[in-house]
C-alpha cells in the first residue's frame, strides 16, 4: 500500500459506497474509468490506437508505449470530468499491472503509483485477464458467482468456474494459441486489415460453412488453435496451386464455426458437470456476433446467458475498476509503491487436470 494507514484502508472497506478510478494500458488502448461498487459505471474513457497501428498490420510495442505516455493524464482527467467526480471523491485507484506489453503496462503502473501517492489513496494491482470476467458485472449488475465463464481474447482462451468474485477454477484452456490471435492471423492471411477479428466477423455473415476444418477441442478436453490456423493456410495454398479461387466469405464462416463451436460444446459439458445454470462470456472475442448468437441459444436449455456490452468486451478501464473494488473489499492485492509490471501474468485459479 502507499503511505495511507491500515486503519484508513479498513475504514474505506467498511463504506457502503466505494468509488474506484481504474487505469488500463496493457496494449494499445489508453483507458480510465470511474466505477462505484464494481458495477455502476460513472465514466469509461477509451483512447484507441487502432488507426496508428493499422499502418503496421498490428501493435508496435514501442509506439504503443509512447502514445500511452502522451495520453494517460488527459484520459484520466476526462474520466473524472465525465463522472462528475474529483480526485478527492475517489476512494481507491486500481491499475492493470499484467498481463500485456511491458512498456505499455509500465506507463499505467507508474501513473497510478504517482497518483496514489500524491492523493494518498490505496492502490490495487489488477490482473487484466481476471478483469475481463468482471466486465459482465457492468452490463449485468444482477450477476453473482458462482457461474461459468468462457474467456476468449487475443491472448487467452479458457473456460473458468467463477466460485467467487476473486476465486477462479480453470476447467479448460488453450495449449497453444489463443482464439483472438487465431482470428487476427487468419485475417492477415486473407488480406484483411488490422484488427482482424471484426473483419472476419463481418465477412463470415456473407458466407457459408462449406470448408472442412479441424475441431479445436483436443483429447484431454483443452483447446488447440495452431492446427486450425494451419488448416486454413493449407486450404488457401491448395486452391492457389490448383489455380482455383477460394471464397473468402466461406472461409471466414467455416473458420468461425470451427473456432467457436467446440468452445460452446465444452461449456455445455461443464455446465452440466458442475450443475451450473449461469454462463458468462468475456474478452475481446465476446464481441463476435456468431459466438453471441450461439451461446444465447443455450437459454433454450434453461441456462441464463450473460454477455457484456461490446464496449466492455475489448480492453477498458471499467472492468479494471470493477475487479479493483472486489479485490479491495476482500483485502487482496493492495499494492505498495514497489508495484511493477508483470507482462507474463497468468490467470489465477486451480487447475483440476
Amino acid at each position: 500500500m502507499t503511505e495511507i494507514t491500515k486503519k484508513a484502508i479498513t475504514d474505506i472497506q467498511k463504506k457502503e459506497e466505494i468509488t474506484v478510478l481504474g487505469i488500463e494500458t496493457s496494449c494499445d488502448e489508453t483507458a480510465c474509468a470511474v466505477v462505484k461498487n464494481g458495477r455502476e459505471v460513472f465514466s469509461n474513457v477509451i483512447l484507441s490506437q487502432i488507426d496508428i497501428h493499422k499502418l503496421y498490420g498490428g501493435v508496435v510495442p514501442e509506439i504503443a508505449s509512447r502514445n500511452h505516455v502522451e495520453a494517460i493524464e488527459k484520459v484520466a482527467q476526462k474520466a473524472l470530468i465525465q463522472s462528475g467526480k474529483t480526485l478527492e471523491d475517489i476512494d481507491i485507484i486500481a491499475v492493470t499491472y499484467g498481463a500485456g506489453l511491458v512498456g505499455a503496462l509500465l506507463v499505467g503502473v507508474s501513473f497510478a503509483k504517482g497518483l496514489a501517492q500524491a492523493a494518498n489513496k490505496p492502490l490495487v494491482a489488477v490482473n487484466h485477464i481476471e478483469a475481463h470476467i468482471c466486465a459482465n458485472y457492468l452490463t449485468n449488475p444482477q450477476l453473482e458467482p458462482p457461474f461459468l465463464c468462457l474467456l476468449v481474447s487475443g491472448g487467452h482462451t479458457a473456460i473458468v468456474k467463477v466460485n467467487g468474485y476473486t476465486d477462479y477454477e480453470i476447467l479448460a484452456s488453450t495449449v497453444d494459441d489463443a482464439i483472438g490471435e487465431a482470428f487476427d492471423k487468419v485475417a492477415r492471411v486473407l488480406g484483411y486489415p488490422y484488427p482482424g477479428g471484426p473483419n472476419i466477423d463481418k465477412h463470415a455473415k456473407m458466407g457459408n460453412d462449406v470448408y472442412k476444418l479441424p475441431n479445436v477441442v483436443i483429447k484431454n478436453g483443452n483447446f488447440s488453435y495452431s492446427g486450425l490456423k494451419t488448416a486454413v493456410i493449407n486450404t488457401l495454398h491448395n486452391y492457389e496451386q490448383k489455380g482455383l479461387t477460394v471464397n473468402k466469405e466461406d472461409i471466414c464462416n467455416s473458420f468461425t464455426h470451427a473456432a467457436i463451436d467446440g468452445l460452446v460444446s465444452r461449456c455445455q459439458f461443464f455446465l452440466k458437470q458442475h450443475d451450473l445454470k449461469k454462463l458468462a462470456v468475456a474478452g475481446g472475442v465476446a464481441a463476435n456476433s456468431y459466438l453471441r448468437d450461439t451461446v444465447k441459444k443455450l437459454e433454450n436449455l434453461g441456462i441464463s446467458v450473460y454477455l457484456p456490452q461490446t464496449v466492455y468486451c475489448t480492453d477498458n478501464a471499467a472492468m479494471v475498476a470493477s475487479l479493483g473494488y472486489f479485490l479491495f473489499k476482500e483485502n487482496k492485492d493492495i499494492a505498495t509503491l514497489n508495484l511493477n509490471a508483470a507482462p507474463t501474468l497468468k490467470l489465477r485459479g486451480k487447475k483440476p487436470y
